[in-house]
């Protein structure tokens, strides 16, 4: 199950994100998964669930978003998503198409709480 392996990996960056903010707290991790990476969704998010409970982590939150397989035609540029694996272009060209997005894994936002410094204990002037 290599959904594990790389809840392990968003876990690092947001450990690697994190320490450059001390002080924030992350809240949520945002991925996109293309549909063409044999990512399975929910099995990433049961790894991801299970690796941050009970930990300093928990309640991180993971958010994904499903790519879908884009093509690209050669011949007149139209852009298309892929539907039934159906990769010829719809305009019906006889040129071969190029696969423009799918193949996404990416990491695409961590979201932080701020906490600032306590006043408390200073005195005014």
């Amino acid at each position: 199950m290599h959904e594990l392996g790389i809840a392990n990996s968003v876990l690092e960056a947001v450990r690697t994100e994190s320490a450059r903010y001390p002080g924030s707290k992350p809240r949520k991790v945002g991925v996109r998964i293309g549909t063409l990476t044999a990512i399975d969704p929910e099995a990433l998010r049961f790894c991801f669930e299970a690796i941050v409970k009970d930990s300093e982590w928990e309640p991180l939150r993971l958010e994904i978003e499903i790519c879908p397989q884009r093509q690209r035609c050669s011949a007149c540029g139209h852009e298309f998503l892929v539907q039934d694996y159906e990769v010829h272009c719809p305009s019906d060209c006889e040129a071969d198409t190029t696969c423009v997005g799918g193949e996404e894994l990416d990491l695409a936002y961590i979201e932080v709480e701020d906490h600032e410094p306590s006043a408390v204990g200073e005195k005014s002037s």
